[in-house]
Order: C-alpha cells, then structure tokens, then sequence
C-alpha cells in the first residue's frame, strides 16, 4: 500500500466517470423539445421570475442543520465504545454535548432559528 494504490484509484474513478459520460452520450436518443429547457418546479409549471432573492434566513436555518446533523456523525462512533472509553470518554463527550448546546443557545439568542423577521 503506498501511492501506487492511490493513484490506481484516482485513475479509476476517472476512467469510469469518462465511460459513463461516454455510454450517455452513445446510448441517449437527443430530442428538441421546448419542454425540457423550462425550470421543473415539482410538476407545476413556474410562476413569476425565476431570478427571485430567496430569504437569507433559510440559508442560516440549513447551515446550521447542517451543522448539527454533521455533528451527529461524531457522536456515533463513541456510541460505539462508550464503555471501552469509561468515565474518561463520557466526560469529553458530556463537553462536545454542551459545546453543541452553547452554540444552539447562541444561535436562539441571534434569532437564527426565527422563520420570520423579529420573530413575529
């Protein structure tokens, strides 16, 4: 195991991304339809501009889900062997649990959490 099996693997991945790029392009029949060019918005045609600003606070919401849901992955593997780490590992894990904690606290408190402004 060294670097050749890195770059074997680097080499592979390429090569079936440019077959499957390939086959696609071989195998699919191409057609013209207006159709196909229009935005697909859950099987209703769009209505209004589709260059529309969307709120800022989504965005925040999904970070931060994103954030804490990156964060379960963590927690995972010391489920795992929360008794072969003993008291020592429940005590880190009891902090990574409070860290969490103070940062969703900190975000309620910066109204990230709020859908709406002000939170009304």
């Amino acid at each position: 195991m060294g670097i050749q099996s890195v770059i074997l693997m680097i080499i592979a991945g390429l090569g079936f991304w440019g077959l499957s790029l390939m086959t696609s392009h071989i195998l699919i029949k191409k057609s013209s339809n207006k159709n196909k060019s229009l935005p697909y918005e859950c099987g209703m045609i769009s209505a209004g501009d589709i260059l529309h600003q969307q709120s800022i606070g989504y965005f925040k919401f999904a970070l931060i889900f994103l954030i804490f849901e990156v964060e379960l992955m963590y927690l995972y593997p010391w489920a795992t062997i929360a008794k072969q780490v003993g008291l020592r590992g429940f005590i880190e894990i009891c902090i990574f649990i409070l860290l969490l904690l103070l940062g969703l606290v900190y975000a309620h408190k910066k109204q990230v959490l709020n859908w709406t402004k002000n939170g009304q």
